[in-house]
């Protein structure tokens, strides 16, 4: 993961999002990470991970509730 000072990141937005569409880049603030930008694609997909996960612990309920 890249890292980029939030001055940085300001100062040279285009080459962020740019990297971004790569791979995250993490925008440090005094020295201390604060946000993570990602490409959209990297997005959808973390939330579709998410989601299948939930779907998946709520099925394992269901089967634990009715004994199977």
């Amino acid at each position: 993961m890249k890292t980029m000072s939030a001055k940085d990141a300001k100062n040279a937005f285009g080459l962020l999002l740019d990297t971004a569409r790569a791979e995250p880049v993490s925008i440090e603030k005094h020295g201390r990470r604060v946000v993570v930008v990602l490409s959209v694609e990297e997005y959808e997909r973390l939330v579709g991970e998410r989601a299948r996960s939930i779907e998946a612990a709520s099925t394992v309920a269901a089967r634990k509730k009715k004994g199977e």
